[in-house]
């Protein structure tokens, strides 16, 4: 129980800004507390989805205006650390185009034009789609969207192999017992909110993931962080899409 406790409290420190803190004797590197992490990496979603619902309750009066503030604190609850990735990940294509070491590139701190220019892009096609969904309160599509690109990524990183020690240590770590019971936990939670159609976004967001994944990797010879963020980021985006089709 205590794993559990530590492996949730662990989701919320990596996985977002929002303040956690642990003791000097919490051994966070333990197989068990890296699984529980992933188990509860869906509930991160839950919770900065609600936030982010609440807090455009709050600043509804306010419309459109309220709608990009509100989508813009969403990925800054998450620290862009996904939307970061997309930089990297930009910027390693481009390298590998004209020969250059993908994997240095994707680590070298610095940021080319490519980079910051597809992340641009992937901010204003995220933030235009969240505010979509809000303005037109699809606020339960917009949770569920959320759950269902966590979950994409525990599928990859229990299918695929990573040139990252620390993807690799929680690869190891993601168990069959942690797997399913995360699918289990958040797909009845996504079908209560949804019915049906969470289930055909699934689906949908599981083959989406696996081809970009799988497109990046065949550009630049490897899957890591990064990779995943990026996906997350393209899941997200091409899933806000649909639901807004869907609307209309």
């Amino acid at each position: 129980m205590r794993n559990l406790y530590l492996g949730l409290k662990f989701a919320f420190s990596y996985f977002s800004i929002l303040p956690v803190r642990f003791k000097n004797s919490d051994d966070l590197s333990s197989k068990d507390i890296l699984g529980s992490m992933l188990l509860f990496f869906p509930f991160v979603g839950v919770i900065l989805g609600i936030l982010v619902v609440g807090l455009f309750h709050i600043l509804e009066p306010l419309s459109w205006y309220g709608a990009v503030i509100s989508a813009v604190t969403y990925m800054m609850l998450y620290g862009f650390l996904h939307s970061e990735a997309v930089m990297d990940v930009a910027d390693a294509i481009y390298a590998s185009h004209s020969g250059k070491d993908a994997y240095k590139v994707i680590k070298d701190p610095t940021v080319g034009a490519m980079g910051v220019l597809w992340a641009g892009s992937f901010l204003l096609l995220k933030t235009s789609g969240i505010v979509f969904l809000l303005m037109h309160h699809l606020f339960v599509e917009f949770i569920s969207v959320l759950i269902i690109s966590r979950l994409t990524l525990l599928m990859l990183f229990y299918t695929q192999s990573f040139k990252s020690s620390f993807a690799t240590q929680l690869k190891s770590s993601l168990t069959p017992k942690y797997l399913w019971s995360a699918f289990l936990l958040f797909g009845i939670i996504g079908f209560s909110l949804t019915s049906i159609h969470f289930l055909f976004l699934l689906a949908v967001g599981l083959v989406l993931g696996l081809f970009i994944t799988l497109f990046i990797k065949s550009k630049i010879g490897f899957i890591n962080g990064d990779v995943l963020g990026t996906t997350l980021e393209s899941v997200e985006i091409l899933l806000f899409v649909m639901v807004a089709l869907f609307w209309l």
